[in-house]
């Protein structure tokens, strides 16, 4: 495993870099940053404000029973660490797959249980959601995930806040997007995430994309090249490696 420090990264109080935007409508789903953004909200996570050159590499949408483990294989070869923000109803469904992404050291974040546009549901709705995903994920791995990010990145400062305060759970979001949902080619991926990554960027990907997954030799070794070190996003906010952490469970499964 990559050996970091503390010192490496910062905490999660200093890494919620965002801006204001009024506007509270939302569109049609389409992954884009919510539009009420608010400058210095500690409980929502754009990217990480530190000099050392450090990336969180990202993956949504999964597992895919595929092209995830060919992912896996790619990264293991590297010795490099991501996060992945799964999908509950594909957890339950392929278990061993998840299970191998905690084994290897990559650190398993909460994507929702069936990917809804959660900005205009009821708070019920919502947690019903995140909480059974959480519990699928608890079941296989024996730990829960401790980061959110919403499906299409459609949630509200106010639901963003309420998640935070029922259930600790920062809102992560992204600072580079790719936009490899689109299929622009892996090539195009790749090139995109090498020109706009920054030290402390969160890298928006999807590994239920097979151009994303071919776009990731490339994407990694590029970023590698110019020094770049992959953190999960517990290592990029300062907390202990999600694997180290001893959860007691204090919420019961909504579902």
């Amino acid at each position: 495993m990559s050996n970091f420090s503390r010192r490496t990264f910062v905490s999660a109080g200093s890494a919620a870099l965002a801006f204001f935007r009024p506007d509270t409508l939302w569109a049609a789903p389409e992954i884009s940053l919510p539009q009420d953004m608010v400058s210095k909200d500690w409980v929502t996570v754009t990217a990480v404000n530190t000099a050392s050159p450090v990336v969180a590499m990202t993956f949504d949408d999964g597992p895919h029973p595929t092209l995830t483990p060919r992912l896996l294989d790619m990264l293991k070869a590297r010795d490099l660490r991501a996060t992945f923000y799964l999908i509950g109803r594909r957890v339950v469904t392929w278990p061993d797959i998840v299970k191998r992404i905690a084994d290897e050291g990559h650190e398993i974040g909460n994507h929702s249980w069936s990917h809804p546009n959660l900005a205009g549901y009821s708070d019920s709705y919502v947690l019903n959601q995140i909480d059974r995903t959480s519990d699928a994920i608890f079941k296989v791995t024996g730990r829960p995930p401790v980061t959110f990010r919403p499906p299409y990145g459609a949630f509200t400062h106010r639901q963003r806040q309420m998640l935070y305060r029922s259930r600790s759970l920062p809102t992560i979001l992204w600072s580079v997007d790719p936009q490899d949902w689109r299929r622009p080619g892996a090539s195009v991926v790749a090139s995109r995430i090498l020109s706009h990554s920054r030290p402390g960027s969160v890298i928006l990907t999807h590994d239920i994309q097979s151009g994303t997954v071919r776009a990731m030799p490339q994407t990694f070794d590029g970023l590698t090249a110019r020094g770049m070190k992959f953190g999960t996003m517990s290592q990029m906010m300062g907390w202990p490696l999600w694997q180290k952490r001893n959860f007691v469970r204090t919420v019961a499964s909504a579902g």
